[in-house]
């Protein structure tokens, strides 16, 4: 979408966004007053990261003593993590598809569902679609798919998550093309344009487009089409030029991970050090620390090229891995895939310490299955022993699936921490909903944007 034209105001922009999607505008919405000045804004979430998860990573890599970038953070509370069954009631153990939706649009939804309402299935206008109308650069950095649940609720509406691609729309009839809808995640995330756009899901990009002017297109020739400058690997990023939008596509669905181990099996494993490398992952594969790097260097040259100088950008950075190797009960595939994104945490503060302007907030969109139990306990399910930094012993059990199947999300509160403008605000407790009017705020789109909760977002 194109930026807001000539004199005309973020609150207008909100005002009418609203009125379209929701047939009200909150009263808080209707002040003439200007916006305050936009600023940066860098959204650092560790899927599947709670506070086990961030424990677990700290004591392998650093120890119990030491300190990761997330811990320097000066300001720090927790967010409720619960999304919402279709009659607005709390569903307390929340998908990643309902977390990202919370924070990108202030509104909570059922699990499985992106960015649309719990009840009647309506698109919900996102933090990355606003920013982008009033003219700021943006981006999304993943570690999965660029159609994966956290990415997607920035870019896409969709009544299902595994609506990806074209050829993925089983469960999304009403998001078909053909019956008025905007398409597949993929198809409305080049449609959007975001700057930048980086992470897996390449063989999504292979699917035809069915409907509309595109039929017979795949989704790569879409967006080449609409002007993405497509890259494949780390050379080919670091070669990007900010006068296109980037798009990175770097494995073929969700990269792999950093570092591998043994994984955890009923009765236990025998002590381990993880190794910090991983055969799997292909030469020429950035790392998430190269992506955020990228990613900023590119944004901050786009908004330097827009036509008003200075407003500032959207970037959503996402350690994507921290869930999936949960998920298989991986711990060290786990506690590597967070050790990264700690690192692309310190690549983000120090670009705000060296630029100024800039909130960046770390969070989580649930907790996981990773508990840290006595070294002689005997866990039911799976487990595994880590030699942490220390040269000590941490037993780390998994028992929220069956021994032999996946692993689930937890309902526990997750962390929240944040450095530069409007931090304070996450102190405390809050709904997860609260991001969504913390980060617009800081981006300048409006101080009291989602003020007025609907349904379902009680407690705010």
């Amino acid at each position: 979408m194109s930026a807001v034209r000539g004199a005309r105001r973020p609150w207008v922009v909100v005002a009418s966004v609203a009125l379209l999607f929701t047939g009200s505008v909150p009263a808080a919405s209707l002040s003439s007053a200007p916006a305050a000045a936009p600023r940066n804004v860098i959204l650092l979430i560790g899927d599947g990261m709670g506070d086990s998860e961030i424990t677990m990573a700290r004591d392998h890599s650093v120890g119990a003593e030491g300190r990761l970038a997330m811990d320097e953070l000066p300001a720090t509370g927790a967010y409720v993590t619960s999304s919402v069954d279709g009659r607005g009631r709390p569903d307390y153990v929340t998908d990643s598809a309902a977390g990202a939706t919370s924070w990108a649009t202030g509104h909570k939804t059922v699990n499985g569902r992106v960015s649309k309402t719990h009840d009647t299935n309506r698109p919900l206008p996102t933090l990355l679609e606003l920013a982008k109308r009033q003219g700021l650069a943006t981006g999304s950095v993943t570690t999965a798919s660029v159609a994966d649940a956290t990415p997607a609720a920035l870019t896409s509406h969709v009544t299902d998550r595994s609506c990806k691609g074209p050829a993925d729309m089983a469960s999304c009839p009403a998001d078909l093309r053909a019956a008025g809808g905007a398409g597949s995640v993929v198809e409305q995330a080049v449609a959007l344009r975001p700057d930048v756009l980086l992470g897996g899901g390449a063989d999504l990009f292979a699917q035809q487009v069915t409907d509309g002017p595109d039929r017979g297109r795949t989704v790569l020739e879409q967006a080449r089409a609409r002007g993405y400058q497509v890259v494949r690997d780390r050379a080919e990023l670091g070669a990007a030029a900010p006068d296109r939008p980037v798009l990175g596509l770097f494995a073929p669905d969700n990269v792999p991970a950093e570092w591998t181990g043994r994984p955890a099996v009923a009765g236990g494993t025998p002590a381990q050090r993880c190794t910090k490398s991983n055969p799997a992952r292909p030469a020429g594969t950035p790392t998430l620390v190269e992506e955020t790097r990228a990613a900023l260097k590119l944004l901050t040259a786009r908004n330097e090229r827009q036509k008003d100088r200075g407003k500032g950008f959207f970037l959503q950075v996402e350690g994507a891995g921290i869930d999936d190797r949960a998920h298989d009960a991986d711990p060290c595939g786990q506690v590597g895939e967070t050790v990264a994104f700690d690192r692309a945490v310190r690549v983000a503060l120090d670009y705000a310490a060296e630029h100024g302007n800039t909130l960046v907030v770390v969070t989580a969109d649930h907790g996981h299955a990773s508990q840290i139990v006595p070294v002689d306990a005997r866990p039911a399910g799976r487990s595994t022993t880590l030699v942490t930094d220390e040269g000590g012993q941490m037993q780390v059990a998994y028992g929220s699936g069956a021994v032999d199947d996946v692993q689930e999300h937890t309902g526990t509160q997750v962390r929240v921490a944040a450095r530069g403008p409007r931090a304070e605000e996450v102190r405390g407790v809050h709904a997860n909903t609260a991001l969504f009017g913390t980060l617009g705020g800081a981006l300048g789109l409006r101080p009291s944007i989602g003020a007025t909760p609907p349904p379902g977002d009680a407690g705010r």
